[in-house]
Parts: C-alpha cells; sequence; structure tokens
C-alpha cells in the first residue's frame, strides 16, 4: 500500500478519527497546517497527497515525481493545478455529498431566521428595547411566513434538493432555475424569469464565470423589497456590496451569507464592516462553517479512503 501525507488536517477540525484512512495506506503522515512550499518538502516520498485548502500549483507538482494521488478533502478543486496534474499523470480525486444534512439544516437555519427578523430582534433585546416596552411583545420589524412563498432555488444537485424537501416542509413553492450560462438548452424557467415573484432565492451552485456576481446590481433592482437572500454556496456568486446597498435602501429583505470571496476576509469585507458597526440591518455572515457538523466531518475521512481505495483497483 502506498504512503500518504495529510498537510493541513487542521482543517478537519478535532475529535475526527483518522483511521479509515490509515488503513487505506502503508504509513500516514500528518501535518496540522502546511504552506505550498512545506508542501513541496513534505510530499517529497508521497505517492498521496491529502490535501483540504493547501494550493498544489504547477511548479509544486512538476517536483514531486513519486506523487501519483492528489486527494482533495473537500468537493472545490480550485487549489489544485488540474492541467498540471493531469500532465504529470497525478489523479486527482475530491469528495461530495459529505455534507448534505448538515449545509442544507445550515441554510435553513439562514432562512427562517432571516425570515423571522432574528438579526434584527436580537439587537433590539440587546438595546433594551423589550425591557422598556409597554407592550408584552416587540413587532416593529414584520416577519415573512414562508408557508406559500416561493423559493427560487440556483442549482439542483444533492444539496440544493435536499434544501428544497426541507423548504417544502415549511410549506414553499420551490421552483429551480436554469443553469446560469446554459438558458437556452435549459426547460426550466431562467433566473431572470423568476426573480420578480421570488421571496427568498438561494444559492448551490458552483463559483464560474456564468455565476459570478450572478446576483448583481441589476438583477437585484427586480426583485420585491421583501426578498431574502442565502448563500451557502461560495464567496462572490452575489455581488456583496450591491446587495449590502440594496439591503440597506430597503430594496431586498434580508441577506445571509456562509461564504465570503476571500477566506479568511483579513483584510475585511463590507459585510463584516456592517455587522462591526451594528447597523440596523437583517444580515447574517457566518464564518463558512456550514459544513462542520462532526457527521459530515468524519463522512470526508470515510470518502478520502474509500477514493484511495478505488484508486489503487484502477491503477492495478
Amino acid at each position: 500500500m502506498p504512503n500518504a501525507v495529510i498537510l493541513d488536517a487542521q482543517s478537519l477540525g478535532p475529535d475526527i478519527d483518522l483511521t479509515a484512512i490509515r488503513n487505506a495506506v502503508t504509513h500516514l503522515e500528518i501535518h496540522q497546517q502546511s504552506t505550498t512550499t512545506q508542501a513541496r518538502e513534505r510530499l517529497v516520498e508521497a505517492e498521496i497527497a491529502i490535501v483540504n485548502k493547501v494550493k498544489l500549483d504547477a511548479d509544486t507538482l512538476a517536483q514531486l515525481p513519486s506523487l501519483r494521488l492528489i486527494c482533495v478533502l473537500a468537493t472545490g478543486l480550485n487549489n489544485i493545478d488540474l492541467e498540471a496534474a493531469k500532465a504529470h499523470n497525478i489523479a486527482v480525486k475530491n469528495v461530495s455529498a459529505y455534507g448534505t444534512a448538515s449545509v442544507s439544516q445550515h441554510t435553513l437555519m439562514l432562512m427562517l431566521s432571516l425570515a423571522n427578523r432574528l438579526p434584527r430582534y436580537q439587537a433590539d433585546i440587546a438595546d433594551g428595547k423589550w425591557q422598556d416596552s409597554d407592550f408584552f411583545c416587540l413587532q416593529e420589524h414584520p416577519t415573512l411566513q414562508l408557508s406559500g412563498k416561493q423559493l427560487v432555488m440556483v442549482g439542483q444537485g444533492e444539496l440544493g434538493s435536499e434544501v428544497a424537501r426541507l423548504a417544502e416542509a415549511f410549506g414553499m413553492q420551490v421552483t429551480f432555475a436554469a443553469r446560469p450560462g446554459n438558458e437556452h438548452n435549459d426547460q426550466r424557467p431562467s433566473l431572470d424569469e423568476l426573480l420578480p415573484t421570488a421571496d427568498v432565492i438561494s444559492l448551490h451552485c458552483p463559483l464560474n464565470e456564468a455565476t459570478k456576481h450572478l446576483l448583481n446590481k441589476e438583477r437585484l433592482a427586480k426583485a420585491k423589497p421583501s426578498l431574502l437572500i442565502v448563500n451557502c454556496a461560495r464567496g462572490g456568486i452575489i455581488d456583496e456590496v450591491a446587495a449590502l446597498e440594496a439591503l440597506r435602501n430597503g430594496d431586498i429583505g434580508g441577506l445571509a451569507v456562509d461564504v465570503l470571496p476571500t477566506e479568511p476576509p483579513k483584510d475585511g469585507h463590507p459585510l463584516l464592516d456592517a455587522l462591526a458597526k451594528a447597523e440596523p440591518l437583517n444580515l447574517i455572515v457566518t464564518p463558512h462553517n456550514a459544513w462542520i457538523t462532526p457527521e459530515a466531518r468524519q463522512n470526508i475521512v470515510g470518502l478520502t479512503a474509500d477514493n484511495i481505495r478505488a484508486w489503487q483497483t484502477e491503477a492495478h
């Protein structure tokens, strides 16, 4: 069996059992974090690189003659130079559907929180408005009953389909939009057709040329002022600056994102600035943690072990 090196085990979080991967290889070397430069040193004798977000570029792959397989502990492959891997006869395998229950749960949490104006009411309580009220409840921020409302989904994969199923349990009317960039060959209605009547939009599509800033200033201008937007896909699918402006102006009703264009956002971001200033907005930002239930993280380990065994079978 081959030798394997995990470059960024810390990305799996605490209390994760790596036994399934250990049982699939001869030796497993574990590093909690690695830079690309460190990856070159640590993978010199490895046949398998196991990586989440460490960048393995063409220069790095060219210096690793023993490497035969890259196992990505995620669905996205943006950090791997796939052309270079192919040129060096290095197989690349990712994992998918490991966090369907986790991410769909998080998506519904964001949707429900926006619908019930949770950010606004939490801020009001912190400010003492309920405590000082003459009435037994606060009603300043009208909430949205999801039953009977129109949910537009962009992305009909396993995750999008599960979010739709959960939303239907709340009585929502769910419509999937045509694949962005392929509207002419898709029988489903386009996002532009659906946008004016949408009550909620939930994004579950990849980030590519067709989806970058899919929800931009022009499209947001066509939306209902009560529209809620949830993005648990990739940062940049929404033009976050335009969406923030629309939210401030009352042109949309709520915005919740689990992703930003640069992660971690070390140089800041306008959405984070708005939260830091405690602006009175129906706005939620979560730190790309929709996927992090222990069950989902453990699934990644099992699926990665499956990928290693499948590669060994294919190689022989």
